[in-house]
């Protein structure tokens, strides 16, 4: 990584990301949170002042080293224990149904495919656990998305590849997600085009609804696989008794 992208991007995203206006909306996504929460795009720690009594732990996603280094004066005063526990939110490191719920602030936009990562999301998290989220992304009104559009290929280069355009409540629907609860609106003090925000509760599938992972896919299918082998083995062993006896 460059000087910049390593030692003063975290710095500039730290203190953009953590303004009165944003912890406002940081407070709303973590206030409900309890049990066990995998926070991805963890940064400089902006949630952790937020984490409510009722959380037990947090293991967070994070793959920049400045971005944890910052976080130390937060996680020495919180009550809640955080863990570092993976590198990339594309491909989590914890085994299916482990999580209550998950977190995710200003993150979604700078993941390189945010598809992959709401999946990895969704299979980590325990049936019917939520995904909590506040993330800005493409504007409801096509004027503000004009401006997105030209202006988008300078913000991916200046702020570490982060998008103007994503659809953050289809991303999430497309992974599998059901929103329970979504707040579509400008953020105060912040120009409408990085300020358009998607705050609210998406739901992980449950019972029959829930789709499988794609280990428990795999497994599926390799066990279907060898039952279909070994019954074509077994036909081919085996032989009509009429068919011997039929005149040739």
């Amino acid at each position: 990584m460059g000087i910049y992208t390593d030692r003063v991007l975290p710095r500039l995203i730290d203190a953009a990301c953590g303004s009165r206006q944003a912890a406002v909306l940081r407070r709303r996504v973590c206030a409900e949170l309890a049990g066990t929460v995998v926070e991805i795009g963890f940064g400089s720690g902006l949630n952790v002042p937020f984490y409510p009594p009722g959380v037990t732990r947090v293991d967070a996603v994070e793959p920049s080293d400045s971005g944890w280094r910052l976080a130390r004066s937060r996680l020495s005063v919180s009550a809640v224990p955080v863990l570092r526990s993976g590198l990339d939110g594309q491909a989590l490191p914890f085994a299916d149904a482990t999580f209550d719920a998950a977190v995710s602030t200003w993150t979604l936009c700078t993941i390189p495919d945010p598809d992959a990562a709401l999946r990895e999301v969704r299979r980590v998290l325990r049936p019917g656990g939520v995904l909590r989220f506040a993330e800005h992304g493409l504007a409801p009104d096509e004027d503000v998305r004009r401006w997105q559009r030209r202006l988008e290929p300078l913000q991916r280069r200046v702020a570490g590849g982060c998008r103007l355009t994503r659809p953050i409540p289809d991303l999430l629907t497309g992974a599998g997600f059901t929103l329970a609860e979504l707040d579509v609106f400008y953020e105060e003090g912040t120009p409408r085009f990085v300020g358009a925000m998607s705050l609210g509760v998406a739901v992980a599938p449950s019972g029959s609804d829930r789709q499988e992972s794609p280990s428990v896919k795999a497994e599926r299918a390799s066990a279907t696989q060898g039952s279909a082998s070994a019954t074509q083995d077994s036909a081919s062993v085996t032989q009509d008794p009429s068919a011997e006896d039929s005149p040739s």
